[in-house]
């Protein structure tokens, strides 16, 4: 059975943000004084009563704005509209009743849709003073006053919303599904990826950098499965780091990363690889993530027989501390070799994943050590007792040996590639961790 979707909606800076990140128990949604912080749909789940729903966080509507930011973020409160079974209209009690809460409760009841009013920052207990009766000129029924900063009033609200929704029939199946961040720099296409994926707009794309600020969570099924795509700010050089709320939407980013099973890590195929592509590959791989290039823009480049493999090279040279991620020549804006992408996402993540039995380890070892032998020193030679993989993704082998100073770097680098090759563990880091026996 479906999850329920809820849609968050309201003027700028009346404290959707706040809420959201109170309803769900996690702070998503970057949240900031400043208007227009929130500009996409920001995904979350909820649980209330044993019961689950998704919901969603929207950009503040300024209904008769001509700004081009605003106005698209407009268009996405819009699609989250369309989207919900249910919509909570935020107002604030503190500034009390302006028009433009008017204007947006005209536009909810034109959809048709339940709208559950929700008239936040009443941080006092006890009877609402007498401002909050203004509210009932909405239209909307019978306000529930919250405090989203204290939680005042989110359960009344929840009954509320949910009171909409049918009772559940059959409990939800688990399903596998694929986490995968797209991280990069700042415009070299990750929310057009997304958008093609998901066949709408579904984040906004500008040429302006930094028009994404929070990790976007967009849920995909197609005839290769299912996977959760978070499309996240651009990570630029600290030294351009101006604006605070960038700050925190590269903390996001790494948050977002932190979370996936899969880092696309998006090369913008004009530009070519850069120092800075490298130190977002590094965050990946830092976090023991299954990794795919993504060279995107390759419909807008001049090419001949040698572009790709001179391209390939370049990716070689610089990306060599991750030679063993895949990469993939791909135009978000015409779906050049995405389903190629798709393939290689379900391989790595399955690698990542991959645990191997210790008997199989141990018969392989022994190959490896009568093939090359292990280091001496002064007479004294490295014996390998035996080989273990205690945990998965990253795939992490312990050796357990007689001295750990014999265990040359070199020597757990020919170990961990004989790894690779043998179980073809391609996209995925692999760790090695050496102990002297006895060692826990």
């Amino acid at each position: 059975m479906s999850k329920p979707v809820i849609a968050i909606v309201g003027r700028p800076n009346v404290g959707k943000s706040t809420l959201f990140n109170k309803l769900i128990g996690q702070r998503l949604s970057i949240v900031d004084d400043s208007p227009g912080v929130t500009r996409d749909r920001i995904y979350g789940e909820l649980e209330w009563q044993n019961r689950r729903a998704i919901i969603i966080d929207t950009g503040g509507i300024e209904p008769k704005s001509d700004d081009i930011i605003l106005k698209q973020m407009r268009r996405q409160a819009q699609l989250a509209i369309d989207t919900a079974q249910v919509i909570v209209l935020v107002t604030d009690m503190k500034a009390g009743l302006v028009a433009t809460d008017l204007d947006v409760a005209n536009m909810l009841q034109k959809s048709g849709k339940p709208v559950v009013l929700c008239v936040n920052k009443c941080d006092s207990i006890g009877e609402p003073a007498p401002e909050f009766y203004e509210f009932y000129n909405l239209g909307l029924g019978d306000p529930v006053q919250v405090s989203a900063v204290h939680g005042h009033g989110t359960g009344d609200l929840l009954d509320e919303v949910f009171s909409y929704f049918p009772e559940e029939n059959s409990e939800e199946e688990e399903d596998s599904v694929i986490n995968v961040a797209v991280i990069g720099k700042p415009n070299v296409g990750k929310s057009s990826l997304i958008n093609y994926i998901t066949s709408e707009e579904r984040c906004i794309v500008s040429d302006i950098a930094g028009t994404t600020r929070d990790s976007i969570d967009t849920s995909v099924e197609n005839k290769f499965g299912k996977y959760n795509f978070i499309d996240t700010a651009g990570i630029r050089r600290k030294s351009r780091i101006i604006d605070e709320i960038e700050k925190y939407s590269i903390i996001r980013a790494k948050m977002a990363i932190e979370r996936s099973d899969v880092c696309v890590i998006m090369i913008d195929a004009e530009v070519g690889c850069t120092e800075q592509d490298t130190k977002v590959a590094g965050l990946a791989l830092d976090a023991g993530k299954a990794c795919v290039i993504a060279v995107n823009k390759w419909d807008a480049i001049e090419k001949n027989d040698k572009t790709m493999n001179n391209f390939k090279k370049q990716i070689a040279t610089e990306f060599s501390f991750m030679s063993w991620a895949p990469a993939v020549f791909i135009s978000a804006k015409t779906g050049q070799r995405v389903d190629n992408l798709f393939t290689l996402i379900n391989t790595v993540a399955a690698n990542n994943a991959m645990r191997i039995r210790t008997g199989t380890l141990n018969e392989l070892l022994a190959q490896i050590t009568t093939r090359v032998q292990p280091p001496s020193d002064k007479g004294k030679r490295l014996k390998i007792f035996y080989m273990t993989q205690p945990s998965t993704k990253p795939p992490t082998f312990v050796s357990f040996c007689n001295n750990k100073e014999l265990f040359h770097f070199s020597y757990q680098r020919y170990i961990e590639n004989r790894i690779r090759e043998t179980f073809a563990l391609d996209g995925t880091p692999i760790r090695m961790i050496v102990r002297e026996r006895g060692e826990k």
